[in-house]
Order: C-alpha cells, then sequence, then structure tokens
C-alpha cells in the first residue's frame, strides 16, 4: 500500500525559497527543477525506505533522497502509511547538525 506524504511547513518554505532562487535567473528551470523534487518524493511512496538513511541521524525512520545538490529529508511514519518531508538542504550548508 503506498504511503502519503506530508509537507513539513519547512520543507514547503525551503521548495518555495529553491524554486525563487533560481527562478531569479530562469523561471523555466526553476519550476522544473521545482516539479522534479515533488516527483522525487512521489515516488519513494511506494517503497519509503528506498531512500537512504540520514548519515547524522542514524535512525532507519529518518532517510533521505539526493537530488544534487539538494538533500531531501523525510521520516517514515509506518502507523500512519506517511512520508513527512522534514526538509530540504543544500549539501554546500554542511551537515543537517551545524544549522539545528
Amino acid at each position: 500500500m503506498a504511503y502519503r506524504v506530508i509537507w513539513s511547513d519547512s520543507a514547503r518554505s525551503d521548495l518555495r525559497s529553491i524554486v525563487r532562487y533560481i527562478a531569479r535567473d530562469d523561471q523555466t528551470i526553476a519550476r522544473r527543477f521545482g516539479e522534479r523534487i515533488i516527483s522525487s518524493v512521489e515516488k519513494i511512496t511506494a517503497f519509503p525506505r528506498s531512500g537512504r538513511m540520514v548519515p547524522e541521524q542514524r535512525n532507519d525512520l529518518i532517510r533521505e533522497i539526493i537530488l544534487s545538490p539538494y538533500r531531501i529529508i523525510f521520516q517514515i511514519d509506518d502507523a500512519a502509511l506517511r512520508i513527512n518531508v522534514m526538509k530540504i538542504w543544500h549539501s554546500a550548508r554542511g551537515s543537517l547538525n551545524s544549522d539545528q
């Protein structure tokens, strides 16, 4: 059974910021990249553990998809059949723990 995707406020804000930043140069590319991010998340609804574990967290339920140069961080909620997208992180910003 496919999991349902829930976007946190933080992840939605990250997505908007990324698209706005890219749109300063090219709105078409910005829209396409935003759609690629959303599509990448939707693909894991059937197999949520296909994303790799986030190294900084060492928790099987906190995983990520790499869409270079971004890391899409999500948490699996098996009981509710949900994928909670928590953050979209630019890899140039260092490890996730450096911002927390």
